[in-house]
């Protein structure tokens, strides 16, 4: 049965999910709430239902699920009332800015046997499937180093992202998105070690940028970067396995893996590299590599959407596990803690 649906925050994020909502036919968008009576009046020009207030929301009995995109620091209440209300809810990220408020979240989910999801969409991006496929398949060997890296030049945009009190920041807004993905991808070897580096080059009170280094015992590093005065990127990814490297430089997919063929070190010559020379250095022969496209991934971040449905009809489990969101709550935890402190958090002690 199609689940009706009503949006709570209509600004950028809120309008791309209706964008999506329009594929999906298992969701019916009837309204939208905005404390911005502006957005409410924009929401309704452009064809939405408007609800006059949250509580109006609530007491709608036809709907089943609310959308929560809204400022980081208003999911808690809005989802409890919601739950309390008998809605399911999809909620944005980062969930909460504390692993005691999620927990509360969850308790509320539970008594009231409602489902929560939070969206993290960027699971289906096709360049972390191109990554996690060829990682998996040992297409490059035993991986011993991933670095994912997110440059831009525009700082943070002129809302709330500068705020720290409604959940600003770099570390909120992207961190959560690469950890969880990588938490995923590493989900079968233990986190070991944790070191966060925050920027504040821009003079806001949060985080322009951040550096994160993770450690896992099968000795994997991750190297998870953000910077937002970035005038010439880096590859978004870099992957290297002990017979191979990938890369990609961008979210346009421009980008290829090389594999080794035969020995590491064999038939190596000398060549001149700057006032020296260097057989360590030296580039390999052509016979000795081999280049490959990157693999044909096709992803749909609607099918986020699908499985939430199917989830309350209990037809699928979770795509989005509570526990693994709350697993990256923590670990955010020790990344400002590691900040802060300026010192490694060693998950062995």
């Amino acid at each position: 049965m199609t689940k009706k649906l009503v949006l709570i925050g209509y600004g950028g994020m809120g309008t791309r999910h209706l964008q999506r909502l329009e594929h999906v036919s298992e969701i019916e968008v009837v309204g939208v709430f905005d404390i911005d009576p502006n957005k409410l009046v924009q929401a309704k020009q452009d064809g939405y239902r408007v609800y006059t207030s949250y509580m109006a929301v609530l007491e709608d009995s036809a709907v089943d699920i609310l959308l929560i995109a809204t400022p980081n620091d208003s999911h808690k209440l809005l989802s409890i009332d919601a739950m309390k209300a008998g809605k399911h809810v999809i909620c944005e990220k980062p969930v909460t800015l504390s692993t005691k408020d999620f927990q509360e979240i969850l308790d509320v989910a539970s008594a009231y046997h409602r489902c929560f999801m939070v969206d993290q969409n960027r699971r289906w991006d096709e360049n972390y499937q191109m990554v996690k496929k060829v990682v998996d398949d040992s297409s490059l060997g035993k991986v011993y180093e991933i670095r994912n890296i997110v440059d831009g030049s525009r700082g943070i945009p002129q809302d709330w992202r500068r705020e720290k009190q409604p959940g600003g920041g770099m570390v909120y807004d992207w961190c959560v998105h690469l950890l969880d993905r990588i938490l995923i991808l590493k989900q079968n070897a233990k986190l070991t070690s944790v070191y966060g580096h925050l920027s504040f080059i821009l003079h806001h009170e949060v985080d322009d940028g951040f550096q994160v280094i993770l450690t896992f015992d099968d000795e994997t590093r991750v190297v998870l970067e953000v910077g937002t005065a970035n005038f010439i990127k880096l590859p978004e990814w870099y992957v290297a396995g002990t017979t191979g490297t990938m890369e990609i430089e961008d979210f346009e997919l421009h980008g290829k893996y090389v594999t080794l063929n035969g020995e590491l070190a064999r038939d190596t010559v000398p060549v001149e590299a700057g006032a020296g020379f260097t057989k360590t250095m030296a580039p390999r022969t052509d016979n000795s590599i081999s280049e490959h496209e990157l693999p044909k991934i096709q992803t749909d971040v609607c099918d986020f959407y699908r499985n939430f449905v199917n989830w309350i009809d209990g037809k699928e489990e979770p795509l989005v596990k509570n526990t693994e969101v709350m697993w990256t709550l923590k670990v955010i935890d020790m990344i400002f803690e590691s900040a802060k402190t300026n010192q490694v958090i060693n998950l062995n002690n």
